[in-house]
């Protein structure tokens, strides 16, 4: 049955709005002035961050707006799905951006007031984390999503969310193009990153749409298939990144010292070999989380398979 039509009471939303999306943008606003003035200093990682801040402060505003004045209802689609699973990316987002800031920027900082407004931005940050974790919580609750069907809320949908967040990490760090662009077998592992991001993210548009009807029957067949594909597509990048980055064989760098750019005392930026290092890791991670999704479509195979009328 369709969820559309259905909203949750105008004064659970007024208090979610009150108590956790102002917190939410105070918190966003305070990182993001905190650092503001140094852009020059900043580096790749930091504006990396500050991005991150600003879109999070920009959609928290928008979604603060439609639910305070009441304009969901004028959307097409079920609109309570989609706070809830941006609040999902949120906490995600700023953690990461948090974490990330501090190991390979704060940490090298002198003592001093730039230094002070650094370590409050990441605090800021980690404490805007905790309230969209907050936020998908009380979501759960407030909204009723026990009858009301929610995709972040399901195993299927929560690894989906994990895949594209992931695999946006990913991105942040294959920006620098000097990492693959000198190897055929390392841009086929961007190549693969990209191909396997799409069709996790047309996922969970089509299912906050509630279009996920239209898509190919039977869809669990369709999902295992195309996740098998992503578990294969993740092994040969996750053995052809460690070989062509790692191995002298194959032209890499198996020790950080022998990075340059790893001696600096004081870098903006993570150097060479942790980017690389960091993709391997994050590769890794994801490829796990693809194995994760793999098993649940093929139990949800092997149940309806089961389920199924067999002929006399």
């Amino acid at each position: 049955m369709s969820t559309r039509w259905t909203s949750p009471d105008p004064d659970i939303t007024a208090i979610m709005c009150l108590c956790l999306r102002l917190p939410q943008l105070f918190s966003m606003c305070v990182a993001i002035s905190l650092v503001a003035g140094r852009a020059t200093e900043r580096g790749a990682v930091g504006n990396w961050s500050m991005s991150i801040w600003c879109f999070c402060f920009a959609m928290t505003l928008m979604v603060f707006i439609v639910e305070f004045y009441g304009f969901h209802s004028h959307f097409p689609f079920f609109w309570f799905n989609f706070p809830v699973t941006y609040a999902c990316y949120a906490t995600l987002l700023c953690l990461s951006a948090s974490i990330i800031y501090s190991i390979t920027y704060v940490q090298f900082l002198p003592d001093g007031p730039y230094r002070d407004r650094v370590i409050a931005a990441s605090a800021f940050s980690c404490v805007a984390s905790v309230l969209y974790a907050i936020d998908v919580a009380c979501t759960w609750v407030a909204y009723g999503f026990k009858e009301i069907p929610c995709y972040v809320h399901t195993l299927p949908g929560l690894l989906k969310v994990l895949e594209t967040f992931v695999a946006y990490v990913i991105f942040a760090f294959i920006i620098n193009t000097s990492l693959y662009l000198h190897q055929p077998a390392l841009e086929w592992c961007v190549a693969v990153y990209s191909i396997c991001f799409i069709p996790a993210a047309l996922a969970i548009l089509l299912n906050l749409g509630e279009w996920e009807y239209r898509l190919p029957r039977p869809y669990p067949i369709f999902q295992l298939l195309l996740t098998l594909l992503s578990v294969l597509l993740y092994v040969s990048a996750l053995v052809l990144w460690l070989l062509y980055q790692f191995y002298k064989e194959f032209g890499g760098q198996p020790q950080r010292s022998s990075d340059g750019d790893c001696r600096d005392e004081l870098t903006y930026d993570m150097c060479t070999w942790d980017q690389r290092l960091a993709v391997a890791v994050l590769t890794a991670i994801n490829l796990l989380v693809y194995v994760a999704d793999l098993g649940y479509w093929a139990r949800q195979v092997s149940v309806g398979t089961e389920d199924q009328p067999r002929d006399s």
